[in-house]
């Protein structure tokens, strides 16, 4: 019942910016943390950046300072916007919340279909 659609993932050149969305719909109680994170091939999924549901953010060493995470919660949705982008970025990318229907006693963890971000000349 619960769905997350990403979408702006694609193809763009090495310093180029994407902004990446994610929004859930469905029977929604309440959202709790919200994130993103990447797979590369050959490479363990790595999370990127969450961000709780009163706006505290986290993110990965690597992208510290490029990549912003947000969340809009009257849209049940989370954006990432991504700068500077380097080559090394190149991967499926992932939202996941962390969600409450209305007629579970907890929340359960949503993952998006993944969107390809590929960084290239």
């Amino acid at each position: 019942q619960v769905q997350l659609v990403e979408s702006g993932g694609g193809l763009v050149q090495p310093g180029g910016s994407l902004r990446l969305s994610c929004a859930a719909s469905g029977n929604i109680f309440s959202i709790n943390a919200m994130g993103w994170y990447r797979q590369a091939p050959g490479k363990q999924r790595e999370l990127v950046a969450q961000i709780s549901s009163g706006g505290s953010t986290n993110y990965a060493d690597s992208v510290k300072g490029r990549f912003t995470i947000s969340r809009d919660n009257a849209k049940n949705t989370v954006y990432l916007e991504m700068n500077s982008l380097k080559p090394e970025d190149t991967a499926v990318y992932y939202c996941n919340a962390d969600i409450r229907t209305y007629w579970a006693l907890r929340a359960s963890a949503y993952w998006g279909q993944g969107t390809q971000v590929t960084i290239s000349s």
